[in-house]
């Protein structure tokens, strides 16, 4: 019997997209007179994406600030600047304001939620992102009231798909690992994480979306199920549970 439901944050109930970073980037240029037009900045910070995500893309465990913040350092390398600490933190602090701003929620995400609460199922985020992302992303949009926990890489001091965090948050919600599918749109961090413990794993597929911290990694994880909304789940968990009409 599926009981539980534990949740990737974006790609998975939030969708990638939004002005996320646009703002804390042209805060950093302006207040350095980087002289550049848009398409250059905006190749310069790819290039730092692609370098720095890769590197942390292979760590157990990180700090999205952390990465964030190298990710700069190396976009400001390629201009000939190095940033001092206050304009790392106004950067990261502008960058969170866009966040919670602009991350995009799924059309159907409260839809979904309601039903699959309504089966009685446990409903939990389990998030490779930092408590001041996700805590303030939650209240924001109501999601507490259909999950029961959610729980942060920073809370489990492990990011997926070290298997500590699933390990971790399966000892906040009293389940077994066959009680559980895992919802994610990454086949490295969410799929691969998931088969790793033993879990059931659900890839929410959405054509044209590039997973981020996944350049340069040969990933051959395949999901147990594939969905393009979020509304599948809930026929899924009624198959799964024997009780499809």
């Amino acid at each position: 019997m599926i009981k539980g439901i534990f949740f990737d944050l974006g790609g998975t109930l939030f969708r990638y997209g939004g002005r996320m970073g646009g703002g804390g980037i042209r805060f950093v240029v302006n207040e350095l007179g980087i002289s550049a037009d848009p398409d250059e900045i905006g190749n310069a910070w790819r290039n730092a994406s692609s370098s720095v995500g890769a590197s942390y893309g292979r760590q157990r465990y990180f700090l999205h600030k952390d990465l964030f913040q190298d990710t700069l350092r190396a976009f400001l390398a390629q201009f000939d600047h190095q940033p001092n600490a206050d304009l790392l933190e106004e950067f990261h602090q502008q960058q969170l304001a866009a966040m919670l701003q602009h991350l995009p929620i799924r059309d159907e995400c409260h839809d979904a939620l309601r039903e699959l609460k309504e089966l009685g199922l446990y409903l939990s985020i389990v998030s490779n992102i930092d408590d001041d992302y996700l805590d303030p992303l939650v209240t924001q949009h109501d999601l507490d009231a259909y999950l029961t926990h959610w729980t942060s890489s920073e809370e489990a001091q492990s990011c997926k798909p070290d298997p500590d965090i699933y390990h971790y948050a399966l000892s906040k919600s009293g389940l077994a690992l066959d009680d559980v599918l895992f919802v994610g749109d990454s086949l490295h961090h969410d799929v691969a994480g998931a088969d790793a413990v033993g879990m059931q794993s659900v890839r929410i597929v959405e054509e044209g979306v590039i997973t981020p911290l996944t350049h340069g990694l040969e990933i051959t994880a395949e999901p147990n199920h594939e969905i393009t909304s979020l509304l599948d789940l809930v026929p899924l968990v009624a198959r799964l549970n024997g009780i499809e009409p």
